[in-house]
């Protein structure tokens, strides 16, 4: 088992993107720490923020792919192919949802209903604007860069 995990943590295929996700989510958190001036848990695991921790994660798994395959290689293809339908779907459909997230919560705040209502809003920061996108894009790269 040990030899198993050993091989896992060497695989820059593997290692590269989630380090990419978890320095993300690390800085999307101290982020939003110092903005508000207090930690939220939610932060380091949930999506949204900046930078995007999805979009820094297939960037890092194309990157750390065109580095160790080439950038010719059907592995490339894939995994960039991959990374743009993701980064696509963050900035554009994820952020359409947070807009319906936020109006649906406005109505049930604004409009009489009783206490348990207000328990079931819709959690916002689903979606990543175009600029989360590119940061997270940029953090991908440079963390596999820096592995390779």
């Amino acid at each position: 088992m040990w030899e198993l995990v050993q091989l896992l943590l060497r695989n820059q295929m593997i290692t590269s993107p989630l380090l990419a996700w978890a320095a993300a989510q690390i800085i999307k958190t101290a982020i939003d720490t110092l903005r508000r001036r207090r930690f939220n848990l939610n932060m380091l695991l949930g999506p949204g923020g900046m930078p995007s921790a999805h979009s820094a994660l297939v960037s890092g798994l194309a990157t750390a792919t065109a580095l160790s395959q080439g950038v010719d290689s059907p592995s490339f293809a894939i995994t960039a192919v991959l990374a743009g339908i993701v980064m696509y779907d963050a900035a554009g459909v994820r952020q359409a949802v947070d807009r319906q997230s936020e109006i649906l919560t406005h109505i049930l705040t604004h409009v009489p209903r009783t206490h348990d209502d207000f328990d079931r809003f819709l959690m916002g920061l689903v979606g990543h604007t175009r600029v989360q996108v590119i940061g997270g894009a940029l953090l991908g790269i440079a963390i596999a860069t820096l592995r390779h």
